[in-house]
């Protein structure tokens, strides 16, 4: 009897950077760690990325799988989750009589070097699971580890691969839209978005917010029917305040000072976002002296920012001979 020899795939182990005694935990981080950073989307340059991302999609099919991994280890499937042939008088190549590692070919389990096309599809639910929370619920258009038959999406194979398709839907396209925001929007931290039907959302405004800054609202875009929901791509524009100027998770705004009181000293009372304060001025204050008033500016991680008040020193509203005739004393002409 002559058998073909084929190419074999690497031990999932081997791919995966983890021992054979690698518990559930450890293979799933280490799938995660991997699949992170050789996901073709964040690696658009490299040609080998969708090569290796295949790979490792594909150790996990068998080592995620509590059943697979036995069989595995038992030599009774290979690294591509196909039956090992039963052949020479009932041994399985790398079994052997004397277990999963013995026998004439001494291979390791997975790692013999016979095969043929077809084979089991088995379960990806873990990986997808893993590839949703990393990249949300489209990533690349189907399953991952489909291997060197993909078609243009990602996992979308011949039906002689080792996967089955995809049943996740196409992703709907993103939309960009803008939004006011108010000072009172920064201080609460969220904002009123009118979707392009008219409807309206409540969307989070990060901490420290820019004008202009984009955020995402994932999902929350209208699809067709058959395609999962696409991202609201926000752009926050600030509207203009009659008192305060967002500067980070700080406010800016000025202060009037009368004369009097910027010679001589005294208490103003300020505005703040959360009512008033006094503010106390000492003598001989100039104008463009910025007084600090803690904690009574924007939302910041882990607190609140600062309301920074710049003085404008103001004159008499009506006319003061008196101190006319004083400055007149002190400079005369």
């Amino acid at each position: 009897m002559t058998y073909r020899v084929r190419n074999t795939v690497r031990d999932p182990y081997t791919v995966l950077g983890v021992g054979k005694n690698a518990s559930e935990a450890d293979i799933k981080k280490a799938y995660r760690k991997l699949a992170k950073k050789w996901h073709p989307d964040q690696n658009k340059d490299d040609p080998k990325a969708k090569e290796k991302f295949s790979e490792i999609g594909q150790a996990y099919d068998i080592l995620g799988d509590k059943k697979k991994r036995g069989q595995f280890d038992r030599g009774e499937i290979d690294a591509e989750g196909k039956e090992t042939f039963a052949g020479f008088g009932g041994f399985r190549p790398g079994a052997g009589p004397g277990g999963a590692h013995g026998g004439p070919f001494g291979g390791q389990a997975g790692g013999h070097p016979f095969g043929g096309p077809g084979g089991g599809a088995g379960g990806f639910a873990g990986a997808e699971d893993i590839l949703s929370e990393l990249f949300g619920q489209a990533f690349g258009g189907g399953r991952p580890g489909a291997g060197p038959n993909m078609g243009a999406g990602m996992g979308q194979q011949g039906a002689g691969g080792p996967f089955r398709q995809s049943a996740q839907p196409r992703k709907a396209a993103d939309i960009k839209i803008k939004t006011p925001v108010t000072v009172d929007d920064l201080a609460r931290g969220k904002v009123a978005v009118t979707l392009p039907d008219s409807s309206r959302i409540s969307a989070s405004i990060p901490p420290g917010a820019n004008d202009g800054q984009v955020i995402r609202l994932k999902g929350k875009a209208k699809s067709a029917p058959g395609q999962a929901a696409g991202d609201l791509l926000v752009t926050l524009v600030f509207k203009p305040h009659a008192e305060f100027r967002p500067d980070g998770s700080d406010l800016r705004g000025d202060v009037r000072i009368p004369l009097e009181t910027a010679v001589l000293g005294g208490t103003v009372s300020v505005k703040t976002l959360d009512g008033k304060v006094s503010l106390k001025i000492p003598p001989w204050t100039n104008s463009g002296k910025v007084f600090r008033i803690p904690g009574r500016g924007l939302p910041k991680k882990g607190g609140t920012g600062d309301l920074k008040l710049t003085t404008v020193i103001m004159l008499p509203d009506e006319p003061d001979a008196a101190l006319a005739d004083l400055l007149k004393a002190k400079n005369p002409t």
